[in-house]
């Protein structure tokens, strides 16, 4: 899968299975839509029309299924009838999961892809979270040939006219931000600390001609970075709070997306044991599913101001390491007594929230991160979880989860019930809870909120994506389908309007229509 480059195309033309194979793949009502005028071409002389029909009839869905049409050149499989109302209705993790296992091998492959188009983004992204890039298998390196996926969509429902330039241009950048974003979390830290990452960002920065602001090591601490300096200090590699602009011209808002970018998390001095431990090189997902987000967004067109904030570190342990009982003063002003130095992404996002608000004068700031290991317990491994002041966009982010395949459950939103558990005799608070029986993920979510303030006037989302990251051993580069949905209504990509929570636009004057669209997007 490393060497695959993957393409969508309006039409994948025609080629005997043999030469090209191909793996047919919709809901069973959808392939039944499909005309045999529409896919021999991709089949014949192997498969006849009589073969296809008995396939599409002997497919028995349960979740999903799948049935050979000649022998391993040519599969149909089929996703779920119907899902419940918290999953989408694109079937995006059953997608993946056929994608992977049901494609036949071989170095020039098509995926033929029957959907409605309001599942054509969120499709795209699970088709490409089947393809991960990052290998370090000898065999791999040996290979210098790549390997070609060609995905072709055939419309099926009301609107059944083929995908445009624009829309294939979306679905490209969308899935190379996702595979990106898996990319990053996949490597380890020996390959991905905080120089590697930095250079990361600085190569997006190059592709969209933006130059990264950088603040990093003792300037951190000189600047009153308190909790990305405290969590970082003890590293071989400086940590670093890095920032990507996008600031065009008539733009009516400004949005912040902050990402805790921890390389490795050894816990600290409240070190994690040595069955924890493994996979921590995925705590830096937050940051990397915003990098792979913003690269995608820009590219697309994006109206209003974008920042995204990479508070960038590594857990380490050393002479220099933060302990528990000391106390630090993050960007805030405000101080924190260290209970547990295992709880250090909230100390890195506190700082990187605060200088999106007073830095940055944001108007919407979210903060997405490996959080909490309580967040799949709160809601699994499939679902992040949310937590906001604005119960329109808890309510929007569920919606952008659906649509784009990256699903969203919210979280209890409290603070005077919750808030209490990080009292301390000596600081303004602690950074860890009393009680680890109370709403952990909340809890954490809400230590970040407090630094800018629970009657901060503007919208705050934390999205904590602990689980999602990863499926398995591989990383899912979840997280940049649901910004780009999230925020689609400021995108000039008429794909993502029509994802987006608040939907495309309707027809109106010129005049109605800016004012509305402009409303619509400062909810979402």
């Amino acid at each position: 899968m490393a060497n695959v480059v993957l393409e969508f195309k309006a039409s994948a033309g025609d080629s005997e299975p043999q030469t090209r194979p191909v793996l047919i793949i919709g809901q069973q009502a959808s392939l039944q839509q499909v005309s045999w005028s529409g896919v021999k071409g991709k089949l014949q002389p192997a498969v006849s029309k009589e073969v296809w029909q008995a396939a599409l009839g002997a497919l028995n869905p349960n979740p999903t299924d799948s049935c050979p049409l000649y022998l391993n050149h040519a599969a149909v499989a089929a996703l779920p009838s119907r899902v419940s109302r918290h999953n989408s209705p694109s079937s995006a993790h059953f997608l993946s999961r056929l994608v992977r296992s049901c494609l036949p091998g071989g170095n020039n492959r098509c995926i033929v892809m029957v959907c409605e188009r309001s599942d054509v983004f969120a499709s795209g992204c699970a088709i490409a979270r089947a393809f991960p890039i990052f290998s370090r298998r000898s065999a791999t390196s040996r290979r210098a040939e790549k390997k070609h996926v060609t995905v072709e969509f055939v419309i099926v429902g009301q609107d059944s006219n083929p995908l445009d330039v624009g829309e294939l241009e979306c679905l490209s950048n969308a899935a190379d931000g996702v595979r990106l974003a898996a990319r990053i979390v996949d490597t380890p830290c020996n390959e991905m600390n905080t120089d590697h990452f930095l250079d990361e960002i600085k190569a997006v920065g190059t592709e969209l001609g933006i130059t990264p602001v950088i603040i990093r090591g003792e300037e951190l601490k000189q600047k009153g970075f308190g909790g990305i300096y405290g969590v970082g200090k003890a590293a071989e590699h400086p940590p670093a709070l890095a920032v990507l602009s996008h600031t065009p011209d008539g733009a009516t808002q400004t949005i912040a997306w902050v990402g805790k970018g921890i390389v490795y998390d050894t816990g600290g001095l409240s070190i994690k044991g040595k069955t924890t431990m493994p996979g921590m090189k995925r705590d830096c997902g937050g940051a990397a599913a915003i990098l792979g987000a913003f690269k995608a967004t820009v590219k697309q067109g994006f109206k209003d101001n974008l920042h995204a904030v990479f508070c960038l570190a590594e857990n380490s342990v050393g002479p220099t390491a933060t302990r528990p009982d000391d106390i630090h003063t993050l960007y805030s002003g405000k101080t924190v007594e260290i209970n547990n130095t295992d709880a250090e992404g909230r100390l890195v996002l506190a700082d990187g929230v605060v200088y999106a608000s007073k830095d940055l004068s944001a108007d919407i700031i979210l903060d997405m991160a490996t959080l909490t290991g309580a967040q799949g317990i709160s809601t699994g491994k499939y679902h992040a979880a949310v937590m906001t002041n604005s119960e329109q966009w808890e309510v929007a982010c569920v919606r952008a989860g659906r649509s784009s395949g990256d699903l969203a459950h919210p979280l209890v939103y409290c603070p005077e019930l919750h808030f209490s558990e990080f009292t301390s005799a000596m600081a303004d608070m602690k950074n860890s809870v009393a009680d680890r029986e109370n709403a952990q993920s909340s809890c954490a979510g809400l230590f970040i909120g407090s630094h800018l303030g629970f009657d901060w006037p503007g919208v705050w989302v934390h999205v904590d994506i602990a689980s999602p990251v990863h499926a398995g051993e591989r990383a899912t580069g979840f997280g940049v389908a649901l910004l780009m949905a999230l925020f689609g209504q400021a995108s000039d990509d008429s794909m993502l309007n029509k994802v987006s929570p608040l939907g495309a636009p309707t027809n109106m004057s010129d005049g109605d229509q800016m004012e509305r669209d402009c409303k619509r997007r400062r909810l979402v």
